[in-house]
């Protein structure tokens, strides 16, 4: 069923992340985050809406207590980032004097994180760390560096498992690289 439902998104994709790695470095970093920040409150922050996937998984496995807010911010176009990073939703939560741990699905070109750690202490966060599943330094624009990775990878475009193609494939259980076409495009 999976392989009918790929040939239909019409793309040449290919497992580049299983669902067995994948577990496996999402208890390595909750294992290294709960050690991190034992004995302390901590505030995650989630980017949507691909870290969502990550977050829920990371955050059962933790076992550190932890309060939870959401932001969406945008910086692609298809494949391809615009540039410019737009807030669509905000935090709730205040995060003056707090602890923040930021969760992203993949940290890129940097734009997007380097944005989102300066509003952070720009709004007082006593401390910030970052985790994010993929870390992608090959095009990276901006020198920011995760506290906490999970996989280093590469170059290429990636979906599955939250990481989409204009909202398309982040169900899929496992991560995909889009191959592209001989005669261009993906």
């Amino acid at each position: 069923m999976e392989q009918a439902y790929l040939s239909d998104q019409g793309l040449n994709l290919r497992v580049l992340y299983s669902r067995e790695r994948i577990e496996a470095e999402v208890s390595r970093l909750a294992a290294e985050i709960a050690d991190a920040y034992a004995g302390r409150e901590l505030l995650v922050v989630i980017v949507l809406k691909g870290a969502l996937f990550f977050a829920a998984d990371l955050l059962r496995a933790m076992r550190v207590p932890v309060e939870m807010d959401f932001l969406k911010l945008s910086s692609y176009h298809g494949t391809q980032s615009t540039g410019k990073v737009l807030i669509e939703q905000d935090l709730v939560t205040d995060v003056a004097g707090r602890d923040v741990l930021v969760i992203e699905d993949i940290v890129d070109t940097g734009l997007t994180l380097s944005f989102l750690l300066d509003l952070l202490r720009q709004r007082g966060a006593r401390s910030l760390g970052v985790c994010t599943l993929i870390d992608k330094r090959q095009r990276r624009q901006l020198e920011v560096t995760p506290d906490y990775i999970g996989i280093s990878c590469a170059d290429g475009f990636l979906v599955g498992y939250g990481l989409d193609l204009d909202e398309r494939m982040r169900e899929l259980p496992e991560i995909y690289q889009i191959i592209e076409n001989p005669l261009g495009g993906v």
